[in-house]
C-alpha cells in the first residue's frame, strides 16, 4: 500500500477557493474534501479543482 505524502500547494488552495459557487457550498466542500484526505492519508481527495483539494 503506497501513500502519497506530497504537500498540497497553497497556490492551489487559493485558486480552488475562487471557484464560482456560493460560500456555504465552498465551506461544505472544503470540510468534506479535507476530511477525505485525512481519512485516506493522501494529499488529494480525488476532486481536483474543488475547494479543499
Amino acid at each position: 500500500m503506497s501513500h502519497n505524502h506530497d504537500r498540497p500547494s497553497i497556490r492551489a488552495f487559493f485558486t480552488n477557493m475562487n471557484a464560482p459557487m456560493p460560500l456555504p457550498r465552498k465551506i461544505w466542500l472544503l470540510l468534506r474534501n479535507n476530511l477525505k484526505k485525512i481519512i485516506t492519508m493522501r494529499s488529494c481527495c480525488g476532486h481536483p479543482g474543488e475547494p479543499g483539494c
